[in-house]
């Protein structure tokens, strides 16, 4: 019994020097600290209060570059990943009449039928929007010298969409889009991936 006590009162003693685990609010600040989608890494604070943030950026990016540059990023690239994967489904079925000679079942081997030519087309008009629309800002330091500037928005809103929606509801409509841009994202890399693997068109 003499032995039992001694061990007992050693293991007390010891335990008085472990550190103590954290309860409380030290718990609830940890949590805090780490990303809910990664949840292995560190919460990225400034994607904090954005529509559609789940606090993935896993490679820091947004500490590296404007938060509302990027933001405008993959609205821009979630919107042409919508019209590419209905267009790639498309070009499969239908052509334009001036590019009916040149149809191919396989959407990848598409921009080679139509020529250097058309998709040039393509890329200057891409950028003449894009400069149209920026008012010629359309670098990083100068996109967003307007504050009350709000990323994706163009002022394009045929649907009157902007002044007849609450908050609540545009919030809504734009969660909504950039969740469909990044499916799309996703979406248009496997119709790519699809139909290089297997040489095979998509449908």
């Amino acid at each position: 019994m003499m032995k039992i006590a001694t061990i007992a009162a050693l293991l007390g003693s010891a335990s008085a020097f472990a550190p103590a685990a954290p309860t409380g609010k030290a718990t609830t600040a940890l949590n805090a600290e780490m990303s809910k989608s990664v949840p292995f890494l560190t919460n990225p604070s400034k994607t904090d209060g954005l529509i559609g943030s789940v606090g993935f950026d896993p490679l820091g990016l947004s500490d590296l570059w404007d938060i509302k540059w990027l933001q405008e990023a993959e609205i821009k690239h979630g919107r042409v990943s919508m019209l590419a994967t209905t267009g790639f489904i498309a070009s499969q079925f239908v052509n334009f009449p001036m590019f009916e000679s040149m149809h191919v079942d396989d959407s990848n081997m598409a921009p080679s039928a139509v020529g250097m030519s058309a998709m040039m087309q393509i890329v200057f008009f891409a950028g003449v929007e894009e400069f149209r629309t920026n008012k010629g800002k359309i670098t990083m330091e100068t996109m967003f010298e307007d504050p009350e500037r709000v990323p994706g928005n163009l002022g394009f809103d045929p649907m009157g969409y902007w002044k007849k929606s609450s908050a609540e509801e545009m919030n809504k409509l734009q969660l909504q889009e950039i969740k469909n841009g990044r499916l799309a994202m996703l979406a248009i890399g496997g119709m790519i991936h699809h139909n290089f693997v297997t040489g095979e068109p998509l449908l």
